[in-house]
């Protein structure tokens, strides 16, 4: 600022220049009031609007700024606007499983058990990658002006669900990656990282783990029961995957279950939400209630006297999240109980604002309060949806899917020319038999029977429905396949079951089948009948099984010249069934689950031990085992390898064999390590420690190498804590288990071992 001199009315010159030195200081200051705008609003805009800060920070800041009661309203699944803070409404309530469900159109890929039959990781994280496009694809056609979502449209998936499903009635284990603790923690952590992206600073969408942790049925009691599981089975069954989520994969989201868990209910577990989930993992994300699970703390395990003391005690030990059932009352009844909890005194605010601080932090990391631009998933357009290239992965993931069971005689592929092919069975035209549950809408389904009409034209292709799923169907549906089958060359079967009558929690009651569940693991007794009935007419039959789980096809096994497993194969289903019936791809499939052969092999349902459950601790003899699968052409494993052939505790071993396809056709071959600790007090029959697709054309070898260590190395002891042990440790590496029941043919695979010397204990 210029200097202003001292003057007087005396001295005029000095006045003069006074004044035009005011002046100049006046002006400057006029400057710098009238730039004040810019600067206060960069100064006093809300830190929660700054992209610049750490999301912490950022969803720190907003949630200060909030009520209790508008605290309360970003609490349920439906969370409120809060026009104030410039909060747009947000519906966190999406279903994922195997593509963008509950919202129309959108690719459908195999059930989950089908794509876990693939055994293929980097396949599983390109079918997430596309589901994830698809949500931001979906997210981008219906996202409002002011930034709100409707149902299903958002950007927060309820998948992977990553329970074991240790029992074959189980009508959710269709949802889930099989038996295997080891195939599902790697599925789990391939579809995972495909969902959220690979982006380091936004998340494409945030995936949810579920549910955390021992659901799996039966469903009728799934609100009351209180399961007991040792730490045996816990640290060696139940926890492995959701471990591998949170470490591995960093999931972004993990639901709790509707049951207890040794006394406590899961979404008010100290043990789960506080010791393994935040202690012992580090999870960094935010726990969602099952839907209604919170208000069963109350109603259904009676673990607190008052819906207010239920919520309390969920968001005490960890649960930030109220999915609600109804879900058309917004979960008002559960966010009315959590306000009145707080006001009564019986949760601090401060639950609250730590479930708070987490559900913002996501939101944050989803780009939902940032400049589009600024956000690389943002880019993705809603006519990214459903696309020519997307549905072409959906019917690669149907190929790996399929399961070659039997063979007999080399009926398949049908390479002769057939004039006339019978197609038969409740599955063969039926939409359900390719979706499952927890599905979207393809827009070009391919069911079993246009399959077949596509693949084998000219040929005369006659359809029949033969019976209903568990009864007769309408009019003459039997007189009419019998009529189909005395003009066929060839009978194409396709039965077994629907997600209208296996599933979760669902109103059915008929023989076989209890409240989504099984009670038998046959083929209903109406198909079971047709298909006796159309094979003593001499015809060559085809057995094509869809549905969610092990069926039991013992009869089938010993009559029928060929069998494949095809489960809900999703939308592009047909047209992959047919391609292997063609012979245009050699099956590689490979079982995610045993088949037993009846339910009589198994302990009861309700009891969650895993003792002589699943192949790792089933004493007998399965109709087919985990891991199985037959193809079109043939393999040999040579020259086994294992460096060093002594390890130690805290060291790896890497295993190599030499794969070659002696085949006349090219094909894919699973190449799978076990494991087996003889003698080891808690240690498995034989444990998976180790899955490899390679594709080979005939004559064709290459070396398939695993690098085990660490927890690959482990067993679990019976005080549930996981240790490396002294001693031999046994190696087949092949195409499926050693061990197989007479009459079915034994996979080529190649046997080795190697010592473990020395001891560690591992970190829970």
């Amino acid at each position: 600022m210029t200097r202003v001199c001292r003057c007087s009315r005396s001295n005029p010159k000095c006045l003069v220049k006074a004044m035009k030195n005011t002046t100049i200081c006046i002006l400057s200051v006029l400057c710098a009031v009238l730039s004040l705008p810019s600067l206060a609003q960069q100064t006093d805009r809300p830190a929660y609007r700054n992209p610049q800060l750490p999301v912490a920070a950022r969803a720190k800041d907003l949630v200060s700024r909030m009520t209790l009661e508008e605290k309360v309203s970003q609490l349920g699944h439906t969370a409120d606007a809060i026009p104030r803070l410039g909060i747009p409404q947000y519906d966190w309530w999406n279903e994922g499983l195997h593509g963008v469900a509950r919202a129309g159109t959108a690719t459908v890929f195999p059930q989950a058990i089908g794509m876990a039959a693939m055994f293929d990781e980097p396949l599983m994280h390109r079918i997430a990658g596309v589901i994830g496009t698809e949500f931001r694809a979906k997210y981008a056609e219906k996202v409002h002006p002011d930034g709100s979502t409707d149902w299903y449209r958002g950007l927060t998936v309820w998948s992977p669900n990553i329970n074991i499903f240790r029992d074959p009635r189980w009508g959710r284990g269709q949802e889930t990656y099989g038996e295997d603790p080891y195939l599902t923690s790697r599925l789990a952590v391939a579809f995972i990282t495909g969902l959220q992206g690979n982006d380091a600073r936004y998340l494409q969408t945030v995936a949810t783990a579920k549910h955390f942790a021992v659901h799996s049925g039966p469903e009728s009691t799934r609100h009351t029961v209180d399961v007991q599981a040792s730490k045996h089975d816990m640290e060696d069954t139940y926890l492995p995957a959701f471990r591998a989520s949170i470490m591995e994969a960093k999931v972004g989201s993990v639901m709790c279950a509707y049951n207890s868990l040794n006394g406590q209910p899961a979404c008010a577990n100290d043990d789960l939400l506080k010791t393994h989930l935040r202690a012992d993992w580090g999870f960094k994300g935010y726990v969602v209630s099952d839907c209604g699970a919170v208000v069963d703390i109350f109603a259904g395990h009676h673990y607190a006297k008052t819906m207010e003391e239920g919520a309390a005690d969920a968001f005490r030990a960890g649960t930030d999240l109220i999915c609600g059932v109804p879900p058309q009352q917004r979960v008002k009844t559960e966010k009315d109980a959590l306000e009145k909890a707080v006001r009564q005194g019986l949760l601090p605010e401060s639950n609250l604002d730590q479930a708070l601080q987490r559900l913002y932090e996501a939101r944050f990391r989803l780009g939902l309060f940032d400049p589009p631009a600024s956000v690389p998933y943002s880019k993705i357009a809603a006519a990214e949806n459903d696309t020519a290239a997307h549905r072409q992965l959906a019917l690669q993931a149907a190929r790996e899917s399929i399961v070659l069971l039997k063979n007999s005689g080399a009926l398949l592929p049908l390479k002769k020319t057939y004039s006339t092919i019978a197609v038969i069975g409740p599955d063969a035209d039926n939409l359900d038999a390719l979706v499952g549950n927890y599905n979207g809408d393809p827009s070009k389904p391919v069911t079993l029977l246009t399959g077949i009409k596509q693949r084998f034209a000219p040929a005369k292709v006659i359809y029949a429905i033969g019976t209903g799923l568990t009864g007769p169907a309408e009019g003459q549906a039997e007189q009419e396949a019998m009529a189909a089958v005395h003009q066929a060359d060839v009978v194409i079967m396709a039965l077994g079951l629907s997600p209208r009558i296996e599933g979760e929690e669902m109103r059915v009651s008929l023989e076989g089948f209890a409240g989504g569940d099984r009670t038998k693991l046959d083929l209903p007794a109406p198909q079971e009948k047709l298909l006796e009935r159309v094979c003593a007419e001499g015809k060559p039959v085809v057995l094509v099984v869809m549905g969610g789980g092990a069926i039991a096809v013992n009869w089938a096994d010993k009559h029928v010249p060929a069998i494949l497993e095809a489960w809900y194969s999703g939308g592009e289903g047909g047209a992959a069934i047919a391609e292997v019936l063609a012979g245009d791809y050699s099956p590689s499939g490979r079982l995610p689950v045993t088949f037993y052969s009846s339910v009589d092999q198994l302990p009861d349902f309700s009891d969650y031990s895993m003792a002589k459950r699943t192949y790792r601790y089933f004493p007998g003899e399965p109709l087919y085992p985990f891991g199985y699968g037959l193809s079109y052409t043939s393999f040999s494993y040579r020259e086994p390898k294992v460096e060093p052939a002594q390890v130690p505790a805290n060291g790896t071993v890497k295993v190599s064999v030499q794969v070659g396809n002696t085949g006349k056709v090219e094909g894919d071959e699973v190449v799978q390590l076990y494991l087996s600790h003889a003698g080891v007090a808690g240690a498995p029959l034989r444990e998976l420690a180790g899955i490899k697709r390679v594709h080979l054309k005939p004559g064709e070898q290459t070396t398939v190498s695993f690098a085990v260590a660490n927890r690959q190395l482990s067993i679990v002891d019976q005080a549930g804590k996981r240790r490396i042990v002294p001693g031999s440790v046994e190696v087949w590496v092949g195409g499926g288990q050693s061990a197989v029941r007479a009459g079915l043919s034994k996979p080529a695979g190649a046997k080795t071992q190697f010592t473990i010397a020395g001891t560690a204990t591992l970190p829970d």
